[in-house]
């Protein structure tokens, strides 16, 4: 007979899966809860709540983005499709033997402290389920509440969605588009609606750097990512600003506006055809909004366009609805998380994906669950409370100098940050082996 379950896993995609597999690697036995009814979270194309869209590709290369312990097939594209990335999480959940762990179609709709335990309360096909259990990982991600934003002066009559409801081009065909938004979903949409709608506007508030996927013949994150194993973060900064207006030019030379901060202080933007269809006149830019008029949509430069189709990309809210508010604080993305992962006031509470990374996510959330599956296997010990909000205070210093007020407590630099998770897994392993 299987050992009941020590831990409840909320989610299974890739944080999810992750965490099975670290904890199984461990010896903790555990059940995660998928509200889907398959594997792979947003990458499945189709499936509720996912985000995808059919022309979906990573926008970081398979090397820097592969688990450790589970590489993409050596003859795949250096950016794969949606598809191929759901397979990949398919495989390693076969690999691994992860599938018996989840329960499919369960919603976890409470989770709550019950002594020194925690009970999750979930709702599946076959009605309430309770577990009770050591600790609680919350691996349900932050890409599945859409962020809209606020009214504008004015009534809009053009239709109007967020980008996590759009499938494909056929919902462009042979309308005026404005695509709202400078990330990669908005560059994303932009260039299939260039190709599809009869035309197409890009309106973006505030500048980003746009990166091509290929800088000197290579995969342009793993340059980056050859740097961070040298050089500061400032001194990447300045190589990698001065590497890029030198190969494509400045935004600004698109027509695009001016970043506000210099490379590496936000998500980079990642799109080869971009430049392209904007330099081609496929694609027209346009600044902010400041009101909308039936079809008419004004800009702050004074200019007036008529549209058919809004798309607001405008990214998602951080919402973990599940948990006590009080537990979140100011809310889930202001949340401070030893090391990202550990709550600070709650024993047996981690998070695994609760973070945005300057790259690919993939081996941060690996190296996450590693360090939650040593903490309840007793191999890993945290410092004393104190040192851990010193450490936490820090991070949140850093963070606000360099991306500002953007969800400093969120951000990761993606090289950085996996170093200090594999020194924090061999100090605390030491913590642990000096208590015993």
């Amino acid at each position: 007979m299987a050992a009941p379950p020590r831990v409840a896993v909320v989610g299974a995609g890739a944080a999810g899966l992750a965490t099975l597999k670290a904890l199984a690697d461990a010896g903790v036995p555990a059940v995660a809860f998928e509200t889907a009814g398959t594997l792979g979270g947003l990458w499945v194309y189709g499936s509720p709540g996912s985000p995808a869209y059919r022309t979906l590709h990573l926008n970081t290369s398979k090397g820097r983005t592969e688990f450790a312990d589970h590489p993409m097939p050596a003859d795949w594209p250096d950016y794969p499709d949606h598809t191929r990335v759901a397979g990949y999480l398919a495989a390693y959940a076969d690999r691994f033997a992860l599938r018996e762990a989840v329960r499919l179609r369960h919603t976890v709709d409470r989770v709550a402290r019950a002594g020194d335990r925690w009970r999750v309360h979930a709702t599946g096909p076959d009605g309430p389920v309770q577990v009770d259990v050591e600790a609680v990982v919350v691996a349900n991600g932050h890409n599945r509440v859409p962020n809209r934003p606020e009214p504008y002066p004015g009534e809009c009559a053009a239709a109007q969605m967020h980008s996590h409801d759009y499938r494909g081009p056929e919902q462009l065909a042979g309308r005026r588009v404005l695509v709202v938004g400078g990330g990669n979903s908005a560059m994303d949409i932009a260039v299939d609606a260039s190709h599809a709608a009869d035309r197409t506007l890009l309106s973006l508030r505030r500048g980003v750097w746009v990166v091509p996927k290929y800088l000197l013949g290579r995969p342009s994150d793993t340059l980056n990512g050859a740097l961070a194993r040298r050089l500061p973060w400032r001194l990447r900064q300045r190589i990698s600003q001065r590497m890029l207006t030198a190969t494509v030019g400045p935004p600004t030379r698109y027509g695009l506006p001016a970043p506000a901060h210099g490379f590496l202080q936000d998500h980079p933007t990642l799109s080869d055809a971009l430049l392209s269809r904007l330099t081609h006149g496929d694609i027209q830019p346009r600044p902010g909004i400041t009101r909308l008029d039936g079809h008419r949509v004004e800009f702050t430069n004074g200019h007036a366009d008529e549209v058919d189709l809004v798309i607001w990309c405008t990214g998602y809210r951080v919402r973990v609805p599940f948990l006590d508010p009080g537990l979140l604080g100011d809310g889930a993305d202001r949340l401070p998380l030893y090391r990202h992962v550990f709550h600070l006031d709650a024993p047996g509470l981690a998070f695994v994906g609760l973070m945005q990374s300057t790259g690919a996510a993939f081996p941060l959330l690996e190296a996450q669950a590693r360090l939650v599956a040593a903490r309840l296997a007793g191999d890993w010990a945290p410092p004393e409370p104190a040192r851990q909000a010193a450490a936490c205070a820090a991070e949140l210093r850093a963070a606000t100098a360099r991306w500002g007020h953007r969800r400093p407590h969120m951000r990761v630099d993606f090289d950085a940050y996996l170093a200090e998770l594999h020194r924090e897994l061999a100090a605390g392993r030491r913590r642990a082996g000096a208590t015993r």
